[in-house]
């Protein structure tokens, strides 16, 4: 299957256009996320972080 996709994209014009234009998708995600999380205030950082714990203190209470 790699094989015909290889081969249908190397008949392509642009072929070379699809990899950079992956690579910048991917690299703006991710500079939107770091941006985002730059942006997050201290507060929901912290609820955030004490998720699991509380999970853990919710389950031991159970039982």
């Amino acid at each position: 299957m790699f094989k015909f996709i290889k081969q249908y994209a190397e008949k392509m014009d642009h072929a070379q256009v699809y990899p950079m234009i992956s690579l910048l998708i991917f690299f703006l995600f991710f500079v939107a996320l770091l941006w985002y999380v730059k942006k997050m205030d201290k507060e929901s950082i912290s609820t955030l972080s004490n998720i699991p714990l509380q999970e853990m203190q919710d389950s031991n209470s159970i039982n």
